[in-house]
């Protein structure tokens, strides 16, 4: 047996850091110098009346502010692969690229001037005025970072050191406030940036291509609709701004998934065994709110897991919690998996409110029938976020694949007298009439 270990590729990573550490300084002192050369008139600033009242300005935080600076270097170092520590650097990069495009395009100065400081915390100050300006003020470059780097870390300290971590970062993301550097409203949106290029960027590949639907017009309707919603509330934060400019969030996220349903597909939600990578969780956040509130108003009118034939049941995804099941089949790429700890899990992230491919009906047959297998006479759930079209969609072509039904309306049929609401339209069962039976060729 060979009990070989790889070395830690520690000249890939310190090949990555050369690269990412002069890109920091190159990007952003540019961006810092171009708006130090600007006429007052044209650089601007956003803060709330009440900040400087209320946000204290203590001096000793300029430590932690500084440490991100070890921090930066050290989160390269510490990955453990060629791919990882790739992704690392280039998220760094990418982040402080597309911020130094932000405050080149929109140029914003710190609102008052900070105190005189003596002593130790003065000379740091000091130093921290011959490079970082009084400029470059939203989306917070520091912020952006310190997500960026509190992702790598988290994901390699040990679970006794995490809590220490998460409190420096913590201090980390107030000092930028009380140091009188940043003004409140450029931590959000430096959160959104980092989160954003942890979006484009995440560690485990992606497979960013373009994706096919089964039904292409009602996909491209559906992404209009969202992509109507993204630009209206982009439009409302430009309107209200001050408070308002959090709106840009939902305008993301409605975007995002205007882009799944378009381009991507699925992939967009990065869901994986059962949970969504944390950029895409919170990037995605207000669209998947609305949709938990809409599935809650539903829920109330709609019964809970039905059986359709013995062993196997169809029903929403709160059913997924009930201990009773041995397995479970996750259809929705939107939600992490309510799944009882003890289950048999199994998922495949579709699309709400569209039709799975003939591949997708394939592979959703085969994935129940190995937990049917599996769990001989044991009772097994199929689920979407409703139970009522992608996870009834995948039990059709599982009965007409499986041969326990000739065809698409013989498969319709059982499923809506075994089930009380069933959804599935015209381009369902256009897509379950193709659809092979077990040993026939697709």
């Amino acid at each position: 047996m060979n009990t070989r270990t790889h070395a830690h590729p520690w000249g890939y990573a310190l090949l990555w850091l050369l690269i990412a550490a002069p890109g920091f300084f190159l990007f952003y002192g540019q961006a810092n110098h171009y708006a130090s050369t600007l006429p007052a008139s044209a650089v601007g600033n956003i803060a709330f009346a009440w900040e400087r009242e209320w946000i204290p300005f203590w001096p000793w935080t300029i430590l932690p502010y500084w440490s991100i600076d070890l921090m930066y270097g050290i989160s390269i170092l510490i990955c453990t692969t060629r791919s990882e520590i790739r992704t690392q650097a280039c998220r760094l990069l990418l982040a402080t690229a597309l911020s130094s495009l932000c405050f080149v395009l929109w140029p914003l100065r710190f609102g008052w001037d900070r105190p005189e400081v003596g002593g130790l915390f003065g000379q740091m100050f000091a130093a921290l005025g011959l490079f970082d300006k009084p400029f470059n003020q939203a989306p917070s470059l520091h912020i952006s970072l310190l997500f960026i780097i509190w992702l790598r870390a988290a994901a390699h300290l040990p679970a006794r050191w995490l809590p220490l971590l998460h409190l420096w970062c913590v201090l980390i993301g107030l000092s930028v406030l009380t140091t009188w550097q940043h003004h409140l409203l450029d931590i959000p949106t430096g959160i959104a940036m980092g989160v954003l290029v942890c979006w484009l960027l995440p560690v485990a590949p992606v497979r960013w291509q373009r994706w096919h639907t089964a039904a292409p017009a009602r996909a491209r309707g559906l992404a209009l609709r969202y992509l109507l919603g993204s630009a209206s509330c982009a439009m409302l934060a430009g309107w209200w701004q001050g408070w308002g400019w959090l709106l840009l969030w939902p305008a993301a996220a409605l975007a995002v998934v205007a882009f799944g349903y378009a381009v991507a597909g699925p992939a967009v939600f990065q869901k994986t065994g059962g949970r969504l990578r944390i950029a895409a969780s919170w990037l995605t956040a207000p669209y998947r709110w609305g949709a938990k509130l809409v599935r809650r108003y539903f829920l109330n009118a709609l019964p809970g897991a039905e059986e359709v034939v013995p062993g196997v049941w169809l029903g929403p995804i709160t059913a997924a919690r009930e201990a009773r099941f041995a397995g479970v089949l996750d259809l929705t790429a939107e939600y992490n998996a309510l799944a009882h700890p003890a289950a048999d899990y199994r998922s495949l992230p579709l699309l709400d409110l569209l039709p799975p491919t003939p591949a997708e009906l394939l592979h959703g047959a085969q994935l129940l029938e190995e937990l049917r297998l599996r769990h001989p006479g044991q009772p097994l759930l199929v689920h979407c976020a409703l139970g009522m079209s992608r996870s009834a969609a995948i039990v059709a072509a599982w009965l007409i694949h499986y041969r326990h039904v000739e065809d698409a309306p013989a498969a319709l049929a059982l499923l809506r007298e075994r089930r009380q609401r069933v959804t599935l339209r015209e381009h369902h069962l256009q897509e379950l009439a193709s659809l092979p039976a077990r040993g026939e060729q697709p």
